[in-house]
């Protein structure tokens, strides 16, 4: 990543919902250092105090000292309460309060090697289907040119587009392996899964451009594998859709040879 616009911690947050995010990222951190230092010190106390001397003798009696035992149930119970009182509660505002479709951007997220697909459902805010035997270079979601709801659909190609502070609601899923979706900046990552259809959902405090990453490497053209972030204002979203409508066409009738797994070019 570009080390001017993401520094060497954690990325910049301009997401609603990162501070929950990095606050348990930041005291597990704490925590492992914790940890590595006590036990750090404490192989070298063994290092010295268990050292061969003349004339000493090792023992092979255990210690007998209740210490070690107070702090693993120390430990347990710590991780216990991270675990229960900040991750779970975290988790399910992301992955079970998801907002309803009509008060989001609606958007389908389709990964292949080695784009990232963006649907957007257009005005009527209905997306148009799909099917596999109309896929092909030009039209690489395979929107059925019959539906009347899909002549409104916009796709575009790892560019994805969005309004600040109004929740995202993504559906993510892939053409051929696994991918990994991940934002850093929005502390969103979601695995795209051939034959699954995972919702996920953010919101954005900020505006910015930012990257798309894949955290899953996906083949040997993994590195091409990056897309670009477009957090507008709602004025800003609103002109870049009347253009992408502006330059709609009819996708192709049918594929008239096999489907290819490829676009044309990689922007």
């Amino acid at each position: 990543m570009d080390t001017v616009t993401y520094g060497w911690g954690l990325p910049p947050n301009v997401s609603a919902q990162g501070a929950a995010v990095d606050q348990l990222i930041i005291i597990m951190h704490w925590f492992m250092i914790v940890l590595f230092v006590g036990w750090g010190l404490f192989f070298l106390y063994c290092l010295v105090r268990f050292r061969a001397r003349p004339g000493r003798k090792a023992s092979y009696e255990l210690p007998q000292t209740k210490l070690p035992k107070f702090l693993e149930i120390a430990v347990v119970i710590f991780e216990a309460a991270v675990l229960i009182g900040l991750s779970y509660p975290a988790w399910s505002r992301l992955k079970n309060d998801l907002p309803k479709p009509e008060d989001a951007v609606n958007i389908h997220i389709v990964a292949q090697q080695f784009v990232w697909n963006i649907h957007y459902p257009g005005p009527d805010n209905v997306f148009g289907k799909t099917d596999p035997k109309f896929i092909s270079d030009s039209n690489p979601l395979g929107l059925d040119p019959s539906d009347p709801q899909g002549k409104d659909d916009v796709i575009t190609v790892n560019q994805l587009h969005f309004p600040v502070h109004k929740p995202v609601l993504a559906t993510i899923t892939s053409k051929d392996v696994i991918h990994s979706f991940f934002i850093p900046v929005l502390r969103v990552k979601q695995d795209a899964i051939p034959g699954m259809k995972v919702p996920i959902w953010w919101e954005a405090k900020d505006t910015g451009q930012f990257e798309i990453a894949c955290a899953q490497l996906c083949g040997n053209g993994h590195t091409l594998m990056r897309g670009f972030v477009s957090i507008d204002t709602p004025e800003q979203y609103d002109a870049w859709m009347k253009e992408q409508l502006a330059e709609l066409t009819p996708p192709p009738a049918a594929a008239t040879q096999p489907a290819s797994t490829q676009p044309a070019a990689v922007q």
